[in-house]
């Protein structure tokens, strides 16, 4: 379902953008296989757990299953919010399953991971957000993988700091929340969201003393000089560390792409990002907000 908005925009991006031709050598991925793929796979069907890396359609899945590793989507497969560019369906969500932070904490100890990144569907339905399961997840992998760090990636809670505090009673290792896109396209790219309290939120948990991450889609409509605006805009709250890759359309019916973005413009908003001072700037085709976070610790 789009609203009216993108769909203007999706109309504008089709009607003047021109012809993509082919997708560049750089964006091709090779297809899941392998044995650790499989357990990771059947691991989550066992434990009845979603993944991002699914539900998104990660073009890093075969590579981050290959080596043990899976972002955890918490709070169920379905999202309260309609953006553009998300594959993961929207609709009224099913209730919270109260045991599912004790099998995320199974699952990260019997991957025996280093390095965990949790995540979820926006929850608006819910009056702390989903704030609480977050929490309960990472106290339960704090207590059976005490040497495994940790990685929350998560909504904005509609800035409500009744649910920051929540997150904070069982604070993680870094805090990510996207800001996505730049400020002008909010409307078609996330209608629900707003710039300035997706800022305000990572601002607060800086604060906090958390190490503090975002991430951002280009090919999607944005100018380059609104990227460099929006990586001064993190740098001004302290955010510590940015991903920066290719949107691709996941459907037809999602935003389309605008355009591919070459090589040496992934370079420069790298060059760009660690002399502003960001401790660590990943910008490729396929970076994708979980990609090589264990280094980022």
């Amino acid at each position: 379902m789009i609203n009216q908005h993108q769909k203007k925009y999706k109309e504008e991006i089709e009607k003047n953008k021109p012809d993509l031709g082919k997708r560049p050598s750089w964006l091709k991925v090779r297809l899941p296989s392998g044995e650790n793929y499989r357990e990771v796979l059947n691991l989550m069907r066992s434990s009845h757990l979603n993944t991002v890396c699914e539900e998104a359609r990660c073009p890093n899945l075969a590579e981050c299953w290959h080596n043990r590793t899976a972002t955890f989507m918490i709070l169920g497969d379905t999202c309260t919010r309609t953006c553009g560019f998300c594959n993961v369906k929207s609709g009224i969500p099913n209730h919270v399953d109260l045991d599912e932070p004790r099998r995320v904490a199974e699952s990260v100890k019997h991957l025996g991971l280093r390095h965990a990144v949790i995540t979820s569907v926006d929850r608006d339905d819910l009056k702390d957000g989903g704030a609480n399961i977050f929490s309960e997840t990472v106290k339960l992998i704090r207590k059976t993988s005490p040497d495994c760090t940790i990685e929350i990636l998560t909504p904005d809670f509609k800035g409500d700091e009744k649910a920051f505090e929540i997150i904070m009673l069982n604070p993680p290792d870094i805090l990510n929340h996207n800001l996505e896109t730049v400020e002008r396209l909010y409307h078609a790219v996330r209608p629900q969201a707003k710039y300035k309290r997706s800022l305000d939120l990572l601002k607060w948990f800086k604060r906090k003393g958390l190490r503090t991450k975002s991430g951002i889609m280009v090919g999607i409509g944005e100018k380059t000089e609104e990227v460099i605006e929006i990586m001064k805009d993190l740098r001004a709250v302290g955010c510590d560390i940015m991903t920066i890759g290719q949107y691709l359309q996941p459907t037809k019916e999602h935003l389309p792409v605008d355009r591919y973005v070459s090589l040496e413009e992934f370079r420069l908003y790298k060059e760009e990002g660690m002399k502003m001072g960001f401790k660590a700037v990943e910008s490729g085709p396929l970076v994708r907000s979980s990609y090589h976070a264990d280094k980022h610790v």
